[in-house]
């Protein structure tokens, strides 16, 4: 029929989902097959880096991701290079979200006012909820919707790496759901700080609106900057806050997940996902002051090149084709969930106020 949804789960060409538990680091001859891609990702995605140092509102995991996907669109991906992609996109991925613990501070968090937590909280349940409830409705993947959710209600790109292990979703949702938080991220750059001025919004209230609903930390810091310097130091705290709400996220769809294959023998995954352990344990090394700044500081870029690297090796096992023809309901559901976000935050902070 015309028009009609294939399930995924039936879906010929659906690449098998990545290992809940990542496998142990590749030793001799399996460490120098992984090695060329591993160093062919690292690369590509160091180029993005010190672009984005040129440029800080350059959307790194997104030009990352789109390389990759470039470097199997014009076939530059060679055989020997395959191990060393499909390694990365695994493992290095979860390296860089352990990492990602490291820029987040209890204290920060817990500077903001309990009405104002309880407003981020709210917006990100009912962001996530409403998203997750709309995708099948819009014709999207219960998989790519539930990417696109926990990028739209967390931390955009970065939530939707975390989240892929534990969705069971393939390259091509990765690809689309990166595109689609990264696209309405990018776009609430300009939209925040003209709606927050005809609003007549004070620049607190600004910051925080700008940090509970914009996806990507740099674009928070753009839009939030474009403001005031109250509203950009406000408006870094609030993110803080919401990227502490990702392994929470992570770890109950995990639980979710492996009560609903209680029944299929060796299908159910961990409770907690190794690398969620590990970024709270980052989380805990940060907010207890054992980390120098220096540390932290590099651990900032070390995160954004794991990452980037994973993207570049996500990007390149991507099929076009199917990339394609999801598209279009992604965007549809990311429009949605960025300005159920957008309302919800606003709302929220009106009525405390």
């Amino acid at each position: 029929m015309v028009g009609a949804v294939i399930p995924e789960s039936v879906r010929p060409d659906r690449t098998p989902p990545a290992p809940l538990i990542p496998a142990a680091p590749p030793t001799g001859a399996g460490r120098a097959a992984v090695l060329p891609g591993v160093l062919a990702a690292g690369g590509v995605a160091a180029v993005c880096v010190a672009v984005s140092a040129a440029l800080p509102t350059f959307p790194v995991l997104l030009a990352a991701i789109g390389a990759g996907l470039a470097a199997r669109v014009l076939r530059l991906v060679r055989p020997a290079l395959e191990p060393g992609l499909a390694w990365t996109s695994r493992h290095v991925l979860r390296a860089g979200v352990v990492l990602l613990g490291l820029q987040v501070s209890a204290a920060e968090v817990l500077s903001l006012g309990a009405a104002e937590l309880a407003v981020l909280g709210v917006t990100v349940a009912v962001t996530f909820c409403a998203t997750r409830w709309l995708g099948p409705r819009l014709g999207v993947g219960r998989g790519l919707s539930l990417l696109v959710a926990t990028g739209s209600s967390i931390c955009g790109a970065a939530a939707v790496a975390a989240m892929s292990p534990v969705a069971d979703a393939d390259e091509d949702d990765v690809a689309t759901a990166v595109a689609t938080v990264t696209l309405y991220g990018s776009i609430a750059i300009l939209v925040v700080p003209l709606l927050a001025s005809a609003a007549g919004l004070d620049d607190r209230t600004a910051g925080l609106w700008a940090g509970m609903s914009v996806h990507e930390v740099a674009q928070v810091v753009a839009a939030a900057g474009a403001v005031s310097a109250t509203a950009l130091a406000v408006s870094v705290v609030a993110k803080l806050a919401r990227v502490v709400l990702l392994a929470p996220l992570v770890a109950v769809v995990g639980l979710r997940r492996r009560r609903s294959r209680g029944a299929q023998p060796g299908a159910r995954p961990p409770m907690v996902p190794l690398f969620v352990v590990g970024f709270l344990v980052a989380v805990a090394v940060r907010s207890s002051g054992l980390a120098p700044d220096a540390v932290t500081s590099t651990a900032r870029v070390a995160t954004t090149l794991a990452l980037g690297a994973a993207m570049v090796a996500l990007g390149s096992q991507v099929h076009v084709g199917r990339l394609v023809r999801s598209g279009g309901r992604a965007l549809r559901l990311g429009a949605a969930a960025t300005a159920i976000a957008m309302s919800v935050s606003l709302g929220g902070l009106l009525l405390t106020a």
